[in-house]
């Protein structure tokens, strides 16, 4: 009897362990930017995210309209003249984690990411460091990265300009659950 219900317990821990693909629907994605005049930041709560640990690769897609900011007229200049939300409604990033590592097995992993970062209908190679920690069958990965807003084409309105860093930086953060099948 012992053994039938050990076995009723592992099994269900080494599934979930062994899981090839980890999905969310409620990723984060914030950016930020200090310049002198202002500092603007914003963060999206709905960011779709998929990594297959077998295959090691990772996507994650977002609603450009999902941006949060502290001041309502921020967030209205930025989906109408800055990212033009209506017109690029989607930013996504497509890569492949480059390190030799196992992420099917607990453990915290500070991997090496290459891929394909679009946005305003411009996609651009981006190489990024992230840490991965895989724990009571979940995945949680952060990574922060920098981006030149003028390599996506897009331009600052003249009234922002002075007030926007010519780097952006991105921070990302998931907490990942396995995908059902």
């Amino acid at each position: 009897m012992k053994k039938i219900i050990l076995c009723l317990l592992i099994i269900p821990v080494s599934y979930t362990l062994k899981a090839q693909k980890f999905f969310t629907r409620n990723g984060e994605v914030s950016f930020y930017s200090k310049a002198p005049a202002e500092t603007i930041q914003a963060e999206n709560k709905q960011v779709l995210a998929i990594i297959d640990v077998s295959t090691k690769q990772v996507a994650f897609n977002l609603l450009t309209k999902g941006f949060l900011f502290q001041k309502q007229l921020m967030q209205d200049h930025f989906n109408e003249e800055v990212i033009e939300s209506d017109k690029y409604p989607k930013a996504s990033f497509t890569g492949k984690i480059t390190d030799a590592v196992d992420l099917t097995k607990a453990g915290k992993y500070h991997v090496h990411i290459t891929g394909q970062l679009t946005m305003h209908g411009v996609a651009k190679p981006v190489t990024t460091e992230a840490d991965i920690e895989v724990a009571s069958g979940e995945l949680k990965a952060t990574s922060s990265f920098k981006v030149a807003y003028e390599d996506y084409k897009i331009t600052m309105p003249s009234l922002l300009k002075n007030n926007v860093a010519k780097t952006i930086a991105i921070s990302v953060n998931i907490d990942c659950k396995p995908m059902n099948k």
